[in-house]
């Protein structure tokens, strides 16, 4: 699924998928550790996380809808890589938005 960058950041709605998608801790771990490497296999995921194949491929998911990770599948294996341009889109764009705030 692609997600819509403008090239002043994100739209609000992928922003607010982002934001979603980042507060939940469990999540949040699971992208820290698809980040350590170029590719993550789903199999690896499901050995480093002490939770169910059926709540990793939750958890997958909603990261892939926030569009801050991509997935690949090579025959029955599915590989994810974090999107730093989402990451920094979505960071941009939170600093821009406290910026405004704070100026106010």
């Amino acid at each position: 699924m692609k997600t819509d960058i403008k090239a002043a950041g994100l739209s609000s709605k992928q922003f607010e998928l982002v934001g979603k998608a980042l507060a939940d801790p469990r999540r949040m771990a699971i992208l820290e550790a698809i980040g350590t490497a170029r590719e993550y296999s789903c199999q690896r995921l499901c050995e480093q996380f002490p939770v169910t194949k059926g709540t990793i491929s939750h958890h997958m998911k909603e990261l892939v809808r926030a569009g801050l990770i991509t997935a690949r599948k090579e025959g029955p294996y599915r590989f994810y890589e974090v999107r730093r341009e989402v990451l920094a889109a979505y960071t941009a764009e939170l600093l821009r938005r406290v910026a405004r705030v704070a100026g106010d």
